[in-house]
C-alpha cells in the first residue's frame, strides 16, 4: 500500500502539483492518462504501458524511491522497466530495488533562443530520404544512442552537410510542452570546428518556433558536453537517475 499525502489523476493535476516543472512538462504528454501522487514536496507519476519509462518524479529523491519500491513490491512495476528519479546514490537504489543498471544524467533546459553561432545557417531539416545517410552517420559517430532513423518517438531530424555528405545530425524528440534535442553527433573527422554548437543552436532556434522551453539530456560524466550546452544557454538543470529494473 502506497502512503501518499495526495493522489493525483491526470496531467493537469500533476503539472500543477510540480509547479509546472520543465521535466514534468516534458515527461507527461498532453494526451496522456497519467496518474500519480504527492509525498511532501515530491511529486511522482506512472505512465501507461509502452511509454519510454514506467514512471518518474521531481522533488526529493527519498520519497520517490519509497513509492517506487512499494510499487515494485506490489507487482505494479516489473523487470525490464525503468523509472526516472531525482538524483540519488546508486547504493540507496540497489538497497530497495532490483537494479540492472543505473544511469546518471542531467536534464538541461533554456527559456530563451540562443545567441547566434558561426555556421548555424547550415543546419537544415532532413527528410525520410536522408535516413540511409543518418543511419550511416549515427552508426559511425554515436553507436550507443537510442535515437535512430525510423524511431516513432522522433518528430524530425536536422543535420549539416558538407557537399553531398551528411556530417552532423540531431533528433527532435519533443513531447509534452517542451522541445527536446537528442542524439546530437558530428562525424569524427569534423569535430573541433564548432559544428556541435552550430547544430545545437540551429535546432534550438527551430524548436522555439513551437515551444517556450527547449531541453536536452546529457550524461553527467560528459563534462565537455555539459560545458558546451551551458555556454549555449541551457542553464536550467534537473539532475536525474534512471533506474533499470531486473
Amino acid at each position: 500500500m502506497i502512503t501518499a499525502d495526495q493522489v493525483l489523476t491526470g496531467r493537469d493535476a500533476l503539472l500543477a502539483a510540480t509547479g509546472h516543472h520543465p521535466y514534468a512538462r516534458h515527461a507527461l504528454r498532453r494526451d496522456q492518462a497519467a496518474r500519480g501522487w504527492r509525498r511532501g514536496d515530491t511529486v511522482g507519476w506512472l505512465l501507461p504501458a509502452g511509454e519510454w519509462s514506467a514512471g518518474g518524479a521531481v522533488g526529493a529523491p527519498g520519497p520517490a524511491l519509497d513509492v517506487f519500491a512499494a510499487l515494485w513490491a506490489d507487482g505494479t512495476l516489473r523487470a525490464g522497466q525503468s523509472v526516472n528519479l531525482p538524483r540519488i546514490e546508486a547504493a540507496e537504489v540497489a538497497a530497495r530495488l532490483p537494479v540492472i543498471r543505473v544511469g546518471e544524467w542531467d536534464f538541461l533546459w533554456t527559456t530563451a533562443p540562443p545567441t547566434r553561432q558561426p555556421e548555424e545557417e547550415r543546419v537544415v531539416r532532413l527528410t525520410e530520404s536522408d535516413h540511409p545517410a543518418l543511419a550511416a552517420l549515427v552508426g559511425e559517430s554515436y553507436p550507443s544512442t537510442t535515437s535512430r532513423p525510423g524511431d516513432p518517438g522522433i518528430v524530425d531530424w536536422y543535420g549539416i552537410r558538407d557537399g553531398d555528405r551528411l556530417i552532423a545530425c540531431g533528433a527532435d524528440r519533443s513531447r509534452g510542452d517542451v522541445g527536446f534535442l537528442a542524439g546530437l553527433t558530428v562525424a569524427p573527422e569534423h569535430r573541433g570546428r564548432g559544428l556541435g554548437a552550430a547544430l545545437t543552436v540551429g535546432m534550438t532556434r527551430a524548436l522555439f518556433a513551437r515551444y517556450d522551453h527547449v531541453a536536452l539530456g546529457v550524461y553527467t560524466v560528459n563534462v565537455g558536453a555539459l560545458r558546451l550546452y551551458r555556454r549555449l544557454g541551457f542553464t536550467g538543470t534537473a539532475p536525474r537517475t534512471t533506474v533499470y529494473l531486473g
